[in-house]
């Protein structure tokens, strides 16, 4: 464990979780919900269980809440019913208090693990083949732009954790999120927060001001943890201006959903620009989409990566390079595979084909990516 582990993981025991410190020293609980006092529910390999477990009373939940907040540097109370929040040891907390929550006071701890997910691990869990893992590694070391989509606890974050581990140590990167949670292993890594406003409502420093901020810092990639706003319009200025490369993540159904999604977003920049040109954007700036979703096992995976390949009247066009087949091993389940179309992004592969995983070469068979 390192020393700032070890520093967080005190931190974090500071605290007095009370019915819930079990459930905190758990490593298999992913996620933590009190629906009120008396109602405590965990996910665990992706399944939702009601525990046993119970605050003694409602003050004894607000005083956790409380607790928590003052840790921060936060308000809430009944003007002031909602809280978010980081833990030490980087679980995400959520916090809503009466009379906006009926049902007493509600808190979601989004557990954070410490030892990050691998690509190994993606693997081994059939989150997603060896082969459409090799296709993202060689994507991503060409500085091919990446988008991630999915709905809420399909592994978005872990994808974007993994993937920025395939970024080349010697480039600068800033990642920007609400919470911070990605844990990257470059030396040359800014790490940028975002701040809630405090309780006068000023001095709040959103994901927007950051990205904005970060394209002075001279950054090689920029890696958002999520696009839910306005910054998506300055996330697609920056990868069209000398920022391929950088990565970000949002919440869709589906890569076309998340490609509709994202010119909303950039609607709310509230900067006036036709939806024909925000759809020029989309279509030049990203060349990616990655797409998980959950099995009917609860089981996080990968299940389409398609790229995106410009724009046909109104409508950004893509095509599928990887999508859910039946598996080969003739077991009846399904996997990804790759589809009969060649990406457009062996192109891309070409200068930095020495860095490439030698595997690609068999999946992709093309004499200029085999040379040396």
């Amino acid at each position: 464990m390192s020393l700032f582990t070890a520093e967080a993981a005190a931190d974090t025991a500071a605290i007095d979780y009370g019915p819930l410190a079990g459930l905190m020293g758990d490593p298999a609980v992913t996620e933590i919900m009190v629906n009120g006092h008396r109602e405590i529910w965990i996910e665990r390999a992706g399944h939702l269980l009601l525990t046993d477990a119970v605050f003694d009373s409602e003050a004894q939940l607000m005083s956790l809440i409380w607790e928590i907040a003052v840790y921060v540097g936060r308000h809430v109370n009944r003007d002031e019913p909602m809280l978010d929040a980081r833990l030490p040891d980087g679980s995400r907390v959520n916090a809503i208090l009466p009379p906006v929550s009926l049902s007493g006071p509600v808190m979601t701890i989004r557990r954070f693990s410490a030892e990050a997910v691998d690509a190994e691990d993606l693997v081994a869990t059939k989150s997603i083949t060896q082969p459409a893992l090799d296709f993202l590694a060689a994507c991503v070391i060409s500085r091919r732009t990446i988008m991630i989509s999915g709905r809420t606890g399909a592994g978005k974050t872990t994808m974007l954790n993994v993937l920025s581990a395939f970024i080349p140590g010697g480039e600068r990167i800033i990642t920007i999120e609400d919470a911070a949670e990605l844990q990257l292993h470059q030396n040359h890594w800014i790490r940028l927060e975002t701040r809630p406003p405090d309780p006068t409502g000023t001095h709040q420093i959103t994901t927007r001001d950051l990205v904005r901020n970060s394209l002075r810092m001279r950054p090689d990639r920029i890696v958002v943890g999520e696009c839910r706003g306005g910054e998506a319009f300055d996330m697609l200025q920056a990868m069209n201006t000398g920022h391929e490369g950088s990565m970000s993540t949002v919440h869709a159904n589906s890569p076309r959903d998340a490609l509709g999604r994202l010119e909303t977003l950039c609607l709310m920049s509230g900067v006036e620009v036709p939806h024909r040109a925000i759809r020029d954007q989309i279509g030049s700036a990203l060349h990616l989409m990655v797409h998980l979703d959950r099995s009917a096992e609860g089981k996080r995976q990968v299940v389409q990566i398609s790229e995106v390949v410009g724009r046909e009247g109104e409508v950004v066009t893509m095509q599928d390079i990887f999508t859910m087949q039946p598996s080969l091993s003739g077991d009846g389940t399904e996997e990804l595979l790759p589809t009969r179309v060649r990406p457009r992004s062996l192109d891309a592969f070409l200068p930095v084909r020495h860095l490439l995983p030698p595997r690609l070469a068999r999946l992709y068979p093309d004499a200029r990516l085999a040379a040396a």
